[in-house]
């Protein structure tokens, strides 16, 4: 299989404007996404589709058939508008394939195959601060990497790093070999830095720059998110750690050794927040800047209603 696990660190710590610290352990999987009935068939914890300890859904995944919360803009300097967008349906892998070709046209996406990193639901619980899609052409080269990022109110938000995004990739080092992850460890680096016009934390405004360093999965998972405000960094989110085969031996043992892992993340998340409450970082409410919170998914009530009332305002002013 092509599929797999990786037993990782994550690590955040904030520069400014107080310093703080934290790392834990997780497990996640890399997901192929045409192996998805596969995994179904061989893994007892793993259910495609269905309830289990493990169940994935292709409706938990990048819903670009829904509307389009606070769509781009024209450029300023083009009357025109922009072209109509149909939503992108059909399964997963064809929902990652058709948003990448609408912003890298002409990428050749024949034959492609796409991993995905993340974590399904738990028990039935669903929560991933991020997932990664790497994106392979009929040759197995890394073209393009996609960042799913998903906040507390369930918005979500994707970022692609296209063809030109990419670096450090040469045909010796890049290929994708998943079954052994040989050949993988120097392979491609897709880097990317983004407004963030997103909501993420109530302690980072949602006009700082998103920061993107993924690489490739091979026998070792290492991205890199960094906050910025100018050209200051104020936070850094790592994600690194070894591969593993996805067995169901395997997959049990992670389920010991890392029990009710989505429940754990959500908790971590609401107490390193209210850390950052008592050493006074400064808090930034959801509604007061609706109108910057663009280009995301299953929008929060508290963003639809401010933007519902600034248009009845001030209809000139609402995107």
């Amino acid at each position: 299989m092509n599929s797999c696990l990786y037993e990782c660190s994550v690590m955040h710590a904030r520069f400014s404007p107080r310093p703080h610290r934290f790392l834990y352990r997780i497990f996640l999987f890399a997901i192929d996404l045409d192996e998805l009935p596969l995994l179904h068939r061989n893994l007892a914890l793993f259910s495609f589709g269905r309830r289990n300890l493990y169940s994935f859904r292709d409706g938990d995944y990048l819903p670009t058939g829904e509307p389009l919360h606070h769509a781009p803009l024209p450029p300023a300097t083009s009357a025109a508008p922009l072209p109509h967008r149909a939503p992108e349906t059909g399964n997963l892998k064809s929902r990652v394939l058709a948003h990448l070709a609408a912003s890298s046209p002409t990428l050749d996406l024949t034959g492609a195959r796409v991993v995905l990193v993340t974590l399904p639901r738990v028990f039935g619980y669903l929560f991933n601060p991020v997932s990664f899609y790497f994106c392979y052409d009929r040759t197995g080269t890394p073209i393009a990497a996609l960042s799913e990022v998903t906040n507390t109110f369930k918005e979500m938000k994707p970022y692609v790093l296209g063809p030109a995004t990419r670096t450090n990739a040469t045909p010796s080092t890049s290929h994708f070999h998943p079954s052994t992850g040989e050949g993988r460890a120097g392979g491609a680096t897709f880097t990317l830095r983004t407004p963030k016009h997103f909501y993420v934390s109530p302690f980072s405004d949602v006009d700082v720059a998103f920061d993107f360093a993924l690489r490739t999965p091979g026998k070792n998972l290492s991205v890199q998110i960094d906050d910025y405000v100018g050209t200051e960094r104020t936070l850094t989110s790592t994600l690194a750690g070894p591969r593993s085969e996805l067995t169901g031996a395997r997959l049990a043992w992670f389920t010991l050794k890392y029990p009710a892992l989505t429940l754990r993340i959500i908790a971590l998340i609401h107490l390193h927040a209210a850390l950052l409450w008592c050493k006074r970082v400064p808090w930034f409410s959801k509604s007061a800047r609706s109108a910057d919170q663009r280009a995301l998914y299953r929008p929060h009530s508290s963003i639809v209603r401010s933007a519902t009332t600034l248009s009845s305002a001030h209809p000139s002013e609402a995107l």
